[in-house]
């Protein structure tokens, strides 16, 4: 069983990986930011359309491995429809789970959309893939603080 769960999420991220949705460029972004993972070369641009405190649309342009990318993509879809604080808290509780590969207190709110991310956990277990998960959810932050460059140093 947990054979075929971590097949599973492997194809999610390699799915993501090699047809992340949202890559293209919001003309009319209110916010973007450009991430950075001098590590291993991963570069990216989000950029969010905002309605008032709601992310009303995120997109993303990019190169990077397949987990930065399915990272960036699945973080497209999840932000979408929540304000501000919610996106800042699924990003603190993404990064905890990338790190440990357990997502504390994961309900809520926010319960669907951490499941979703969960097939990203396992990037816990090697810890210079850490950075590859957590540059997109960096560079959202760094985005709605105001900021243009992130870095997942």
């Amino acid at each position: 069983m947990f054979d075929d769960l971590r097949d599973l999420y492997q194809e999610v991220i390699l799915d993501h990986g090699r047809k992340p949705r949202n890559f293209r460029r919001l003309e009319a972004a209110d916010l973007n930011a450009r991430g950075d993972n001098p590590m291993c070369g991963d570069r990216m641009e989000l950029f969010l359309d905002m309605e008032g405190d709601r992310i009303a649309d995120a997109s993303f342009q990019g190169r990077g491995c397949a987990i930065s990318m399915a990272s960036a993509s699945l973080m497209t879809e999840t932000v979408k429809g929540k304000t501000a604080l919610e996106a800042r808290e699924m990003a603190a509780k993404f990064r905890e789970m990338a790190m440990t590969g357990a997502c504390p207190e994961c309900g809520g709110a926010l319960e669907e959309e951490m499941e979703r991310l969960q097939v990203l956990s396992g990037v816990h277990e090697f810890p210079s893939r850490v950075k590859c998960a957590t540059l997109a959810w960096h560079t959202l932050n760094t985005a709605l603080d105001g900021g243009k460059e992130a870095s997942s140093e």
